[in-house]
């Protein structure tokens, strides 16, 4: 299941974005113009949807010389008398299917489908669009399970050689692709598709990641917008480790949220013998020493991690974590397994999806992180009082990316949108993956963008809140903002 709430990242580092600065975004508009797109073949597929490929140019430097395919699914305008247009949508990421994300989410998008064909598509790198795929599955299962939370010499260098064996991987099955992963590119698909959809203008609705592919299509095409609407934002002026630091106090704070309402809660079975924290710090230190096993397979402390961080997206999915902890005390990791296999997009034949790979590609081209390992070694302290829980745990997560063949070519700086119409922009005040503070500072960042502030737990206001629901529905289908401060409730 891919949901952005839910979206298959690699670990808590996936959602965290980091911008190209306007200097090199903008540099790249002397490249020659790509050519014209052609009419996307729509197929029925199932369900009331359409499929089809659109060709677009590997590298937008030299367009003509490799074209890759990127798929595509809608859903047509129920009531084609009232029919606006198309409203291209991303579910977050990087590596998240938006063909899945819209095969599951267009039942709550009715309103929207009344008045605009639904469109997803699978970005590059991502899924059926010239997928990025660097291990087999029992090398994918080591490498996920292997423990992250590096107390001892031996661990720091197990975990650096997988490391760079997956970065070696990766350059070994996709050496011509790597170089072009990136969100910039993606941009530019993203107006080959509005063009070949018929649309004169972008509308655009953006979870998480796709928040930042919106900010940087604003920068690259700010007069062929008619609507973004910004749902979990991404504050690109944030560096690699301190947008990891943010994101350790979120799941921190709604980890105790959660620990909270199962002490006070009747119908939590994790908090009826003994307090839920000091369960959940016991279990995780017995899953250090001796792993579960479940089938054939074992439950460690990092899969475990993963399982516990899955449910705390969503306050809805409490519920499961509450269950997987309680019969992990019994000695029963099968709940929790399963938990982290949906984050992790573990198919059940053991294979997996490839979102893992395609984040890892775009992450580590869009971002620059620091190249000492002793800068990471110093993030100790901070990310430890940060959360005792996930601290340790994520404090080397950008590592892989020291290790990456192709180099990146982003930096940490707000996003000129200069241009382009107003924007809209949605937070929850306690969202942990993508920050509140984060969707104020483009708010500041952003001139005429006006900011709806969702009040409560999880990741992005859409389904959370039938306030902000309603609020981005209206804008995107008449182009009425809310007014600005408006406050939803989850």
């Amino acid at each position: 299941m891919v949901t952005r709430r839910l979206a298959p990242l690699l670990v808590i580092v996936a959602i965290v974005l980091a911008a190209c600065t306007r200097n090199p975004i903008a540099s790249t508009h002397s490249s020659p113009p790509p050519p014209s797109p052609g009419k996307v073949a729509w197929t029925d597929c199932g369900g009331g949807f359409q499929c089809g490929t659109l060709q677009v140019p590997l590298d937008y430097a030299h367009p003509t010389v490799r074209t890759i395919g990127i798929a595509l699914i809608r859903k047509v305008a129920t009531d084609p008398s009232s029919r606006i247009g198309s409203v291209l949508t991303n579910p977050g990421g990087p590596g998240a299917s938006g063909i899945e994300f819209l095969r599951g989410e267009a039942a709550s998008m009715t309103t929207l489908n009344r008045s605009f064909d639904l469109v997803g598509f699978d970005p590059r790198g991502v899924g059926q669009s010239s997928p990025v795929r660097c291990l087999t599955g029992p090398q994918e299962d080591a490498y996920l399970a292997l423990d992250s939370v590096l107390d001892d010499p031996a661990e720091k260098q197990a975990a650096i050689a997988a490391d760079k064996s997956y970065a070696a991987a990766c350059d070994a099955r996709n050496h011509d692709l790597l170089p072009f992963i990136d969100t910039v590119d993606v941009a530019r698909d993203m107006d080959l598709i509005r063009e070949s959809l018929g649309d004169s203008k972008l509308t655009y609705l953006g979870f998480s990641y796709g928040t930042y592919i919106g900010q940087i299509y604003a920068h690259m095409f700010p007069t062929h917008i008619r609507a973004l609407s910004l749902d979990g934002v991404v504050d690109p002026a944030v560096s690699a480790n301190d947008a990891i630091l943010a994101q350790v106090k979120g799941f921190e704070q709604n980890l105790q949220a959660f620990l909270a309402d199962c002490r006070v809660r009747a119908g939590c079975a994790y908090g009826r013998s003994g307090d839920p924290g000091v369960k959940l710090t016991a279990l995780m230190t017995r899953l250090d020493a001796t792993p579960m096993i479940v089938g054939t397979r074992q439950l460690t402390r990092s899969l475990a991690m993963t399982g516990v961080l899955l449910a705390l997206y969503d306050q809805s999915s409490w519920q499961y974590l509450d269950q997987a902890l309680t019969n992990a005390d019994k000695g029963d990791g099968r709940v929790l397994l399963f938990l982290a296999d949906i984050y992790n997009n573990r198919n059940a034949d053991g294979t997996y999806k490839n979102d893992l790979d395609a984040m890892s590609a775009t992450y580590c081209l869009d971002h620059p992180v620091p190249q000492d390992l002793a800068a990471y070694d110093a993030l100790g302290p901070s990310f430890a009082q940060a959360s005792p829980l996930f601290g340790p745990w994520i404090q080397y997560g950008n590592v892989t990316c020291i290790y990456w063949p192709a180099k990146p070519t982003g930096q940490d700086a707000p996003i000129d949108v200069s241009g382009a119409p107003p924007i809209l922009l949605v937070g929850g005040t306690d969202d942990p993956a993508t920050p509140y503070a984060w969707s104020q500072a483009v708010n500041q960042q952003i001139a005429g963008s006006v900011l709806l502030t969702r009040r409560g737990n999880g990741h992005t206001s859409y389904d959370a809140s039938k306030c902000a629901h309603a609020a981005e529905d209206a804008y995107l289908i008449s182009l009425t903002l809310p007014a600005a401060g408006t406050v939803c409730t989850s």
